[in-house]
């Protein structure tokens, strides 16, 4: 398998000394679904904003299509994109405006398809014209996945992509993700505080807390090695040793 993202001995020590994240190393192979799984505090949106290079690191390397993040990074943007549930769209614009918008700072070719096509997938066509303020929650997710996929990113970042939504439009959101991954080989870092579903996403884990990485392999490895019978009791392990 190819190796998409290269992580080497990454930390951050912030100016007040806090180590947010503490020398960690990892690969994702191509068409990988890596799950990274931590309580609040474990480094991992440092880490995520890191490898997306709006932070820069205390040292350590980040190589994404074997370019480096450093001195690259335009280049690896392009065929990268991140998705989370807790950004903000500017809420005057409408839904398609917002759309058109990041597929023209993508270059997005006939960009119009394209935002028609992904309003379709995610069952969002009847809101194109609604301004961004007047979206729930679980709509504004899904226009932020849409954002996300625009530009048929080799690698994407989601950050608790389907926290907001109901159970049925998860389950979709879950399904169509593993189907564009198994379509086009994209690989996906996935970050969740639901362990049932990073059990049903995700190839590999890995587990951080206090900035270092604790576990590390296939869900099923993983568990054996901290006698859980889920990823629940080993994240609850993991969170609060000794309990």
């Amino acid at each position: 398998m190819n190796r998409i993202v290269e992580v080497s001995g990454l930390t951050k020590v912030f100016d007040n000394h806090k180590t947010a994240v503490d020398a960690i190393s990892f690969e994702m192979f191509e068409g990988e679904i890596l799950g990274l799984i931590g309580p609040n505090g474990a480094g991992k949106t440092t880490t995520l904003q890191m490898l997306l290079g709006l932070t820069t690191p205390t040292s350590g390397k980040v190589r994404i299509f074997g370019l480096d993040i450093d001195t690259d990074r335009e280049e690896i943007l392009s065929q990268v994109n991140f998705s989370s549930s807790y950004i903000s769209l500017p809420y005057s614009l409408t839904v398609e405006e917002n759309l058109t918008v990041f597929s023209r700072l993508y270059s997005v070719k006939n960009y119009k398809d394209r935002i028609a096509e992904l309003l379709r997938i995610f069952e969002i066509e009847d809101i194109r014209r609604t301004p961004t303020r007047r979206l729930s929650s679980g709509q504004i997710t899904r226009v932020c996945l849409c954002k996300a996929l625009l530009n048929s990113p080799r690698v994407l970042f989601l950050d608790e992509p389907t926290a907001s939504l109901d159970p049925d439009i998860a389950d979709k959101t879950r399904r169509l993700l593993k189907q564009i991954r198994g379509e086009h080989g994209l690989s996906i870092l996935y970050t969740s505080h639901n362990m049932k579903e990073m059990e049903e996403m995700c190839d590999r884990v890995i587990f951080m807390d206090r900035g270092r990485i604790i576990a590390m392999g296939a869900p099923e490895s993983v568990m054996r090695e901290w006698k859980g019978k889920d990823l629940e009791e080993v994240f609850l392990k993991i969170a609060r040793p000794g309990e």
